[in-house]
């Protein structure tokens, strides 16, 4: 478990905001109706809520790939509404897409430079290199291997150091541990830990959401398009009632209460 609590009287630097969001697809009902979180600076903000309570589109609206019908958009504490996710990525935001996403035929050293594609400083380059080899060790192990050769969890962290090549102020990760045993998920877990404790913001949804606000610093649960309640990760998996609606149970060590 996370062992930062947030001190909410601390005044934090938010890297990424969504202020009062309405977004939606075509001519559908809105998905988010009036949503706004903040993840500040070398903080975990996990999402967490019912199937269809808009986690997935809050990430989509972030990075670029649905453009918000009302509402803004802040990275760094510049607006970047309506940026496409090329722009985002300018910007100072990387997206790690649900599932695996690299090349299974080229190897980790090439996989891990296609995000540099966009810097032309070699040297630049070469420290971003250093940097993610030395926050994923098994990136700089297998460096010259086929990517199509690591583990589901290997390859995971390869997309991290992907995403990383470019400085990005904020990280969104879409369901990091899908597919993945548990062994490995609490790897891919310590990997997004490491993450922010280099200084990286990360908004995070994860199927496994008790997992992940056990990692988490700060929890937001969505319903119904909206945030229907924030505060510090532990506190969340603390509530009883919380745990019932939506982690699929009682926390861990609270007493079973029977009728009669």
């Amino acid at each position: 478990m996370s062992d930062r609590t947030p001190d909410p009287g601390a005044k934090q630097e938010c890297l990424l905001e969504l202020d009062d969001i309405q977004a939606g697809y075509g001519r559908a009902a809105m998905v988010l109706r009036g949503l706004t979180i903040r993840v500040p600076a070398a903080t975990v903000v996990c999402l967490v809520g019912p199937n269809g309570a808009g986690k997935s589109t809050v990430l989509k609206v972030a990075s670029g790939l649905l453009k918000p019908r009302s509402g803004r958009v802040l990275v760094g504490g510049r607006d970047v509404t309506g940026q496409g996710p090329q722009e985002m990525l300018s910007s100072g935001l990387a997206h790690v897409l649900q599932g695996h996403s690299v090349f299974r035929e080229m190897t980790v050293a090439e996989n891990v430079l296609l995000g540099a594609y966009s810097i032309r400083d070699r040297a630049k380059v070469a420290e971003r290199v250093e940097f993610v080899q030395n926050l994923f060790p098994i990136v700089g192990e297998r460096w010259k291997q086929l990517a199509g050769l690591l583990s589901g969890g290997q390859q995971k962290q390869v997309e991290f150091a992907r995403s990383l090549m470019v400085s990005p102020q904020v990280v969104l990760l879409d369901e990091p541990s899908m597919g993945l045993d548990p062994k490995t998920t609490a790897t891919v877990f310590e990997q997004v830990v490491r993450m922010r404790d280099a200084g990286v913001a990360v908004l995070l949804v994860e199927q496994n959401a008790r997992r992940a606000l056990e990692t988490a610093d700060i929890g937001c649960v969505l319903d119904l398009g909206r945030v229907h309640i924030t505060g510090p990760a532990p506190e969340l998996l603390a509530d009883p009632q919380l745990s019932e609606l939506y982690l699929g149970g009682r926390p861990s060590g609270s007493p079973v209460t029977t009728n009669g």
